[in-house]
């Protein structure tokens, strides 16, 4: 199949797609023109709300938007800037677990819970403890544990939560690794930063553990390098494939779309390739998932806005394996 436009009626970004009752339900950030000014760090990217769209034929079938599922206003917590989320299943509940700036200007996750995939979701009081950073993606085990992938670079605040030592390189003192965008100023021989991975509680409220690095590493075993630019940025995504765990995300600056494989869901994870080359806007934001025996991306583009005011649309194609277990890149048309 070729890319299809999902619902061209609105802007939608992000997207997160899951199979729930035998339908696929795609939870993604809602883009609008708010007429914030364009930064590094993503303010003009105000999002409030968040829908829900399903099918049933992802290639030729209709489109249903559910709606407003939740809206930034019934978060008591959060300020703005309610970034990407996703949602998992259990015991016939639905956790939606999303990103949003608090009134401190510090991005933290969030729980809301639903009767069925449609919503709507009523948040919980306060954000999860311990929380940071954005782009939770969660993945539920064979095993049913559950597990939140996350973290983002520059506007994703991820660089601010690491140990707070010195980066000494030649003689050059980089200055506190919490300092804003240390990492991207530093040499690029040094270890990348890593996403986060956390098993959630039994009630899917919080975190059951402290938070792991994910860490990727290159075919020597190596962790990548902060200049390497195939390292993580943002958009992190955790699939399963005859057994092995493909921990999927974006490079952000570099644009383009990665992918590892490990053992288990903490990694390590071996980075093997390119899945999507850049497309036109920023970023290159996916989630990956198996329907009725095929496999599909979803991601999204500028194109249908111009890219002039960074408004972004769902897009979605079908993804196929090789033998070996490997990802055959895939073409934005």
């Amino acid at each position: 199949m070729k890319p299809r436009y999902l619902y061209p009626k609105d802007y939608y970004a992000d997207p997160s797609a899951n199979v729930f009752n035998g339908k696929l339900y795609v939870y993604p950030s809602h883009d609008w023109e708010a007429g914030a000014a364009f930064d590094d760090d993503g303010g003009h990217f105000q999002m409030k709300d968040y829908h829900v769209i399903s099918m049933e034929d992802v290639e030729n079938g209709e489109i249903t938007d559910h709606g407003m599922i939740l809206h930034v206003d019934q978060v008591k917590w959060a300020e703005k800037q309610m970034w990407d989320n996703d949602v998992v299943e259990k015991d016939g509940k639905y956790y939606l677990i999303f990103s949003a700036k608090d009134y401190n200007g510090v991005f933290h996750l969030g729980v809301a819970i639903a009767d069925k995939p449609e919503g709507p979701f009523i948040p919980q009081e306060h954000p999860i403890r311990g929380s940071f950073s954005i782009d939770p993606s969660v993945f539920k085990d064979d095993d049913g544990h559950i597990y939140t992938y996350f973290g983002g670079l520059w506007g994703g605040q991820l660089q601010w939560y690491q140990a707070p030592q010195k980066l000494v390189k030649e003689g050059i003192d980089l200055g506190p690794a919490a300092d804003k965008k240390t990492q991207l100023f530093a040499p690029a021989d040094i270890p990348a930063l890593s996403s986060f991975v956390v098993k959630m509680s039994d009630d899917v409220l919080q975190f059951a553990e402290a938070p792991r690095s994910v860490l990727v590493l290159d075919k020597d075993g190596q962790p990548l390098k902060a200049g390497d630019p195939h390292r993580f940025f943002e958009a992190s995504w955790m699939h399963k494939y005859n057994g092995k765990y493909y921990f999927s995300y974006s490079t952000g600056d570099s644009h383009m779309l990665c992918y590892a494989i490990g053992d288990n869901p903490y990694g390590p994870f071996t980075y093997q390739g390119v899945i999507l080359d850049p497309v036109v806007g920023w970023t290159t934001h996916h989630s990956i998932v198996q329907y009725k025996g095929e496999w599909f991306l979803f991601y999204h583009d500028c194109v249908p806005s111009n890219d002039i005011t960074h408004l972004r649309s769902l897009k979605v194609q079908r993804l196929f394996y090789n033998e070996d277990g490997t990802i055959q890149k895939v073409v934005n048309e």
